[in-house]
């Protein structure tokens, strides 16, 4: 009886919490970009589930898939680049409510290791992949040509979707480069196939390369989980600065890369992480002026509109 009575304590003790847990949808941008880990290493580490959150993760193949998945009320969250903050200015339903990473240090240019690109001129008429249209690297790789005068398409732009998609478009010569995130920029060199010709975060120090978004329909029915995720986000993101060792162990599952891979993403871009959400006004009028040589809109908006820091954890 007693051992009866025992197991009907705990059963309930169980339920309890599941039910205490808030399920959320949170969406990637891209699988193995290094700050969008956060999120895989906050369910890992039960940062999430201690601010009462179950996260369900799903991963996308840039910006241009992920937002509409979010218009659509599939996921509440998406992490991903900074120039998807114009979709809410063309109307998609969603608010920038915390900055993930400035510079974008995540980027690169990578070229075949022994291919006909040696320096940045050879790569006027050449064909450049990128995840999506309208992608922050769509953007990084149509500011690269206006930057030698080549305008905006001096450099042909492919949107092939996934880092690995672009990796064999590239070790298979379909392409000529591919502006893509370091991990997998890493894995090509240490295939032998690929070097890195350019690394964005080197040339552009004030900006928003990466930020989280959260629907309206969450935002109004449940400020509260908006609130306590974007809480577990940034505690994430000490942890990892505590943790270095159980971060790149994590990051090597999760991204499937080496070891090495993931020690190098992790000693380059931790620096780059925004370890409290802030906004800066400078980086968010790069962003503005972004949204123009996209052709995603006719002029720079107001972007305070498109934001919010109500949501972060007090300073």
């Amino acid at each position: 009886m007693l051992r009866w009575m025992l197991l009907v304590v705990v059963a309930l003790a169980v339920t309890g919490e599941a039910e205490a847990q808030t399920k959320i949808r949170v969406g990637k941008a891209q699988l193995s970009d290094f700050d969008f880990l956060a999120a895989d290493i906050g369910v890992e580490a039960g940062i999430f589930k201690k601010h009462g959150l179950d996260v369900e993760i799903s991963n996308f193949t840039g910006d241009a898939r992920q937002v509409p998945a979010l218009a659509a009320a599939s996921i509440d969250f998406a992490v991903g680049g900074g120039p998807a903050i114009a979709f809410i200015a063309k109307g998609t339903p969603m608010l920038a409510v915390g900055a993930i990473a400035d510079a974008p240090g995540t980027i690169t240019l990578v070229v075949l290791k022994d291919g006909p690109v040696k320096t940045e001129d050879d790569l006027k008429g050449r064909t450049v992949s990128v995840s999506t249209a309208g992608s922050l690297t769509y953007w990084l790789a149509q500011s690269l040509s206006r930057s030698h005068g080549w305008g905006a398409d001096g450099i042909k732009i492919a949107p092939l979707g996934a880092g690995s998609a672009q990796a064999a478009a590239l070790a298979t010569h379909q392409i000529d480069g591919s502006v893509t995130d370091t991990s997998t920029a890493f894995r090509l060199e240490e295939e032998g196939i690929g070097r890195i010709l350019i690394r964005f975060g080197e040339r552009i120090k004030v900006f928003h390369v990466h930020i989280i978004f959260a629907s309206d329909a969450i935002i109004e029915k449940n400020p509260d989980a908006v609130r306590a995720f974007l809480a577990g986000w940034y505690e994430t993101i000490q942890y990892m600065h505590e943790h270095r060792q159980q971060t790149i162990d994590i990051v090597t599952r999760i991204s499937q890369v080496s070891s090495a891979i993931a020690t190098r993403n992790y000693d380059e871009l931790m620096p780059i992480i925004n370890t409290r959400g802030r906004f800066d006004p400078k980086a968010l009028d790069v962003l503005g002026r972004s949204f123009v040589e996209l052709n995603l809109l006719p002029a720079a908006p107001d972007m305070s509109k498109l934001y919010t820091e109500a949501f972060l954890p007090k300073p």
